[in-house]
């Protein structure tokens, strides 16, 4: 599946269809600077959490929120993802700004956050067709460097102290994925699955820190400068928490090990 085929705005699907309306009069109580007539677009991408472009004559804005129906515990957390992306912004990390929160599901049937739209490029194929080596290595280092910034951030010191559990991360995580394959027998076996639930507790690394963990970093989460190297924003902050840096580090060098199927990868690449 190509990355691109998640790229550009479209008319809104029926399922996740509201009434504009009724979030324009919100935003007007809300969202400061807001100005309408509104137009509301779907983003193809955002397939977890519905996300929405919404159009003014003066401005733009993306729209995140829950998707309608019956949803497991825990799972979708908008209101988590707002809070998260508004504190790493008091410490100066790139994301988008975020307008408001709203927790009532009379406006659009879910609760839902308005952030800024930035402008710029998101690159859907990792490759980066079209782009010097030298480019190609800056967009890279970038990526890096952001990474690196976000794990020397202090959780506390931004208001995000109980945002998860602290020390064991890998440790507990390793048995909660060893566990879930164990008990799921329909899914039937893999030896080079059952010699790392063997091989993973035995080589965890020496170091327990604890940081901000980003949970999702890859390059189709993040918009860069439209004519440079730089960071605009890390989008998509569902799956953070409180972990261990080697998690977001290990998750980001996948794109160099893997095949551009479902994520953007590097498999197979000069």
């Amino acid at each position: 599946m190509s990355g691109s085929s998640f790229a550009g705005v479209g008319e809104v699907r029926a399922a996740h269809r509201f009434d504009p309306g009724r979030l324009a009069a919100w935003m007007a109580a809300h969202v400061d600077g807001f100005e309408g007539p509104l137009t509301v677009e779907q983003f193809k991408g955002g397939q977890s959490n519905p996300t929405y472009r919404l159009s003014t004559p003066a401005r733009r804005y993306v729209l995140r929120r829950k998707p309608p129906g019956v949803l497991l515990p825990g799972a979708h957390a908008i209101e988590r993802e707002a809070r998260v992306i508004a504190a790493v912004e008091t410490a100066g990390f790139p994301v988008p700004h975020v307008h408001a929160l709203c927790d009532d599901d009379s406006v659009i049937g879910t609760p839902f956050y308005v952030m800024a739209m930035l402008e710029g490029r998101i690159f859907w194929d990792a490759t980066l067709p079209g782009e010097t080596p030298s480019a190609r290595a800056a967009i890279y280092d970038s990526m890096n460097a952001a990474m690196a910034q976000l794990h020397r951030i202090d959780p506390v010191a931004i208001g995000l102290g109980d945002f998860g559990r602290t020390g064991s991360y890998l440790e507990r995580q390793i048995a909660r994925w060893s566990r879930q394959y164990l008990e799921d027998e329909a899914a039937g076996r893999d030896p080079h699955m059952d010699r790392l639930i063997e091989w993973l507790p035995a080589h965890l690394p020496a170091s327990d820190e604890t940081s901000l963990v980003h949970g999702d970093f890859r390059i189709d989460n993040i918009v860069f400068a439209g004519d440079a190297p730089d960071i605009s924003g890390v989008l998509d902050w569902e799956l953070s928490t409180l972990g261990h840096p080697f998690a977001d580090f290990a998750y980001h060098l996948m794109m160099y090990r893997m095949p551009p199927l479902t994520i953007p990868g590097l498999a197979g690449a000069d």
